[in-house]
């Protein structure tokens, strides 16, 4: 029996080993040799070097001087991210959705687009559309006195085409912008 034990315990401590130590360790060492900023989080940072967020997840803006991103059924916590599971029925999802319009809506703009009334299956998808940060850009630029072309420009700078799918604009990377004002002044 022994006999038998013995080898199946060598080949256990072997792969916990293997699987357990040297294969994350290699795959860190790798990633943070290959892709430092990507191995530690996408962080954006200010120009005084302090930590702003992550270019990966969204958070929250308040007031009309800011670009809103996605709503979030997880209130942007990364510990609760996820959709909130409420069914096109269901009343409370009309309800929040009709409520979130209703706030967005300007008079001559025409519908609140979609996604600035949904949430993303994460709930923290950093990303908007172009068109989506654009129905916002008449609210921004009231609230901050910025020309709207500016704001246009500034929007176009930093609109990315991701390698597949439609183009999209970082919301924090925008908001971050409009913080430091360094590309706000250089759009005039």
């Amino acid at each position: 029996m022994f006999k038998q034990i013995r080898p199946a315990f060598g080949v256990l401590a072997f792969m916990t080993l293997v699987t357990g130590v040297v294969y994350p360790l290699s795959v860190t060492a790798f990633a943070q040799l290959a892709f430092p900023a990507q191995a530690n989080g996408s962080l954006v940072r200010d120009d005084s070097g302090a930590v702003r967020g992550s270019a990966l997840l969204a958070q929250a803006f308040d007031g009309a001087e800011w670009f809103q991103p996605r709503p979030s059924a997880g209130a942007y916590a990364t510990v609760a991210s996820g959709a909130s599971n409420l069914a096109p029925s269901n009343p409370a999802l009309a309800e929040r959705i009709a409520s979130e319009a209703q706030r967005l809506q300007a008079t001559g703009q025409g519908g609140v687009p979609m996604e600035l009334v949904t949430t993303s299956a994460s709930g923290l998808d950093p990303h908007l559309s172009p068109a989506a940060v654009h129905f916002q850009i008449a609210r921004v630029a009231t609230a901050r006195g910025i020309p709207v072309a500016n704001l246009q420009r500034l929007v176009e700078q930093l609109t990315q085409q991701p390698l597949v799918g439609p183009a999209v604009v970082n919301v924090l990377a925008l908001n971050q912008a409009l913080a430091d004002n360094r590309r706000s002044a250089e759009a005039e």
